[in-house]
């Protein structure tokens, strides 16, 4: 599977799912971002390479945004030199604006991510731009990047998808027309995020179904938080519609600042498991993945983590999708 496709082929050994998926971890941007600690650049480089070691080959290492608004990411530019360093990593970077896309372009990121909120409102709180003028922006972005004949990709990323703390209601045409708009304004590649736990596995599966049907193999992925413990369910929901890479974070941490007591997002140690468990290939080691986490729950002492996985374990007859 390469860095760009969004459903996998059919496996009849696992009724129809994926026969493989790619777990993105975000949890040194979107988890990293949304707590007190500043974890230091060379925990952050070890926890890249553990992943590595884990299997993982998609991460998105920070975010170009500026320092005084975001400390924990100030270091995104050395983070992401030093992801490049592996081979065969893909590393992504968020960025919130054309200034923020020049430093990934600048930096040699494989993908950029460009935040939308379908919500007006949260749009405007969190990016002080409509959803429409992110769409431009967007087009700005497209144009810099070409201009350089960068090979960085541009993936507009429609978050607060399935509602909103801050507007309540998000109309599903909505998000609809922004995914097109985001495609016809250059972006190589959409996803859909879930920011404030709204979404459940029966509107997963409606607003999923409608979006593949507008980006097709252009649709990359689902970024669902677990803020009401439906992450995981939602990520089988669109699973079962072909969609084979997922946003998560190690530990669980993460969230979002208008979701007042959110759980933050989908854990990677845990959707590894029930991904496996159904018969998908991750091509992650589960234990490795869970040393890990021990690993960083401990440098992040006193922060909250979640999941479920580092307290039961495997079970004793446990075998992943690679060895059935």
């Amino acid at each position: 599977m390469n860095s760009s496709q969004a459903v996998s082929s059919r496996s009849p050994g696992s009724r129809g799912l994926p026969a493989k998926a790619i777990i993105r971890e975000v949890g040194l941007r979107d988890g990293l971002q949304s707590i007190a600690t500043v974890l230091p650049t060379a925990q952050k480089q070890e926890w890249i390479l553990d992943a590595y070691a884990c299997g993982q080959r998609e991460i998105e290492v920070g975010s170009f945004v500026p320092p005084k608004l975001l400390p924990q990411l100030a270091d995104t530019a050395e983070v992401l030199a030093y992801a490049r360093t592996l081979p065969g990593l893909f590393a992504s970077v968020l960025v919130p604006n054309l200034k923020g896309a020049e430093r990934a372009i600048e930096g040699g990121a494989d993908l950029m991510i460009l935040p939308l909120s379908a919500s007006h409102a949260h749009s405007l709180a969190n990016l002080r731009k409509t959803p429409d003028e992110v769409v431009a922006e967007l087009g700005r972005i497209r144009a810099a990047r070409d201009a350089a004949g960068s090979k960085t990709l541009i993936e507009g990323g429609v978050g607060t998808a399935w509602g909103c703390t801050l507007q309540g209601n998000v109309p599903v045409s909505e998000v609809l027309r922004l995914l097109q708009a985001l495609l016809d304004a250059g972006a190589d590649r959409v996803s859909l995020a879930d920011t404030v736990g709204y979404a459940n596995p029966y509107a997963v599966s409606t607003l999923v179904e409608q979006a593949l049907k507008i980006a097709g193999d252009r649709f990359c992925c689902g970024h669902f938080h677990d803020t009401r413990g439906l992450a995981l369910a939602n990520a089988a929901a669109a699973l079962q519609l072909g969609v084979s890479r997922f946003d998560a974070s190690l530990a669980g941490i993460g969230g979002c600042p208008h979701a007042p007591g959110a759980s933050g997002n989908a854990s990677t140690e845990d959707l590894a498991f029930m991904l496996e468990a159904m018969g998908v290939d991750t091509g992650l080691d589960i234990n490795a993945l869970l040393a890990l986490r021990a690993k960083v729950a401990g440098w992040l002492a006193g922060e909250a983590t979640h999941g479920a996985m580092w307290r039961a374990g495997l079970p004793n007859n446990f075998k992943p999708a690679a060895a059935r």
